[in-house]
């Protein structure tokens, strides 16, 4: 699996390396950063032959990128589709027209019974992803606190809000930054040093989110991040970070590991705080 895991990082690196590629995978570089749409929905003997290129060359392009075949690049393109379309009815027409399946195949249990399997597998393997050191990193960092700033907007809220939750049974200062009433200076005004940031974004990630990280960098604020990518802008500032790849149906992105994930932090956090007692 390529660690290119963002259309704008793919075509950045599409760019960079544009001059050093061969004639045949220069074709292919042109037609991939000019066609967005065309990569999106149609096939690859179709995109080979508007990128007059046999299909091997599109094979030969995406292993340059280190991808394992063409297919899997075009997974880039149709998930920041996805993610920039923010109507839900339309991401499942989207979903429909990529996987050729009738409005009738479709059912509540159908949904449930694939979202579940999904969650199952992808949570079989987070442990496994998650490193312990930065796990111990983290709870102490919060553990060290004397206030929690929680900082999760769009659809990290939820996440945010339940970690804010979670840390008042811990009888922890805990506070979310949401900008209520467009209040967001007056509230990073109460961040003050021995403070932690906790923030939590994904792809796309809210500008309001990388604005406050980078505000309080500069004010030399410890900083946790939960983001979805390698080349997340949060990594540049966390003192601990994890990178969670969520189960994805339909264009939909599950929760389960990142409520799993805030949960084992604020359940360790609580078993470290009961050692001073």
């Amino acid at each position: 699996m390529s660690q290119l895991s963002s259309l704008a990082h793919l075509q950045e690196e599409i760019r960079e390396r544009y001059d050093s590629l061969s004639k045949r995978l220069k074709q292919v570089a042109k037609y991939v950063l000019d066609n967005e749409q065309s990569i999106i929905f149609d096939t690859v003997a179709t995109i080979a032959e508007q990128a007059n290129v046999p299909p091997s060359t599109l094979i030969r392009f995406s292993n340059a990128f280190g991808f394992s075949g063409f297919n899997e690049m075009k997974q880039i393109f149709r998930q920041n589709l996805m993610e920039n379309t923010p109507s839900y009815t339309e991401r499942l027409q989207i979903s429909r027209k990529l996987l050729n399946e009738a409005p009738d195949e479709e059912s509540a249990v159908n949904i449930l019974s694939v979202f579940s399997q999904a969650n199952a597998l992808a949570l079989q393997q987070f442990p496994s992803q998650v490193e312990q050191s930065e796990l111990e990193k983290a709870v102490d960092i919060l553990n060290k606190a004397n206030n929690i700033f929680i900082v999760g907007l769009k659809r990290s809220f939820s996440v945010a809000c339940y970690l804010d939750y979670a840390l008042h049974h811990l009888d922890c200062r805990s506070f979310i930054i949401n900008g209520i009433g467009g209040m967001f200076d007056e509230q990073l005004n109460q961040v003050h040093e021995n403070d932690v940031i906790v923030a939590i974004s994904f792809s796309p990630y809210a500008k309001e989110t990388i604005d406050i990280l980078n505000i309080t960098a500069q004010r030399g604020i410890k900083q946790i991040a939960i983001t979805d990518s390698q080349i997340s802008p949060l990594l540049s500032f966390s003192d601990a970070s994890f990178v969670i790849k969520e189960a994805q149906v339909k264009g939909f992105r599950s929760q389960c590991l990142t409520m799993t994930l805030v949960q084992t932090l604020a359940i360790a956090l609580g078993l470290e705080k009961e050692k001073t007692l």
